[in-house]
């Protein structure tokens, strides 16, 4: 087991990884749309979708690997009248297969994502 590591996303808000690399299988931790540098979170839904999607990107890189070798996602929305415009800019970042996914709402999210 190898610990998934990189300045191109914001470092963990508490006791865990960035990711981890065991075996051919890399898991992420959950992303919000926090600026990796300054440690602020982006205003609004869609900056913020796709600074998370920056943040997965960067993770990605550091394996080497990119948004094609996504398998699953797991999207978590403060507000489920955001998924529309979530989705919109998921569908820019993915291309056919899709990865399988499942979207929820929540009550909250860490740091007010």
């Amino acid at each position: 087991m190898k610990e998934v590591k990189t300045n191109q996303a914001p470092a963990a808000v508490g006791p865990y990884s960035q990711g981890i690399s065991t075996g051919n299988l890399v898991y992420l931790s959950g992303q919000l749309g926090l600026d990796p540098h300054s440690g602020e979170m982006q205003d609004g839904i869609k900056n913020q979708t796709v600074q998370a999607f920056k943040n997965i990107q960067g993770l990605l890189e550091s394996e080497g690997l990119s948004l094609d070798h996504v398998v699953k996602v797991l999207v978590l929305l403060a507000d489920i009248n955001d998924f529309s415009t979530v989705n919109d800019i998921y569908a820019e970042q993915f291309s056919e297969p899709f990865p399988a996914r499942s979207a929820f709402a929540v009550k909250d999210l860490p740091l007010g994502g």
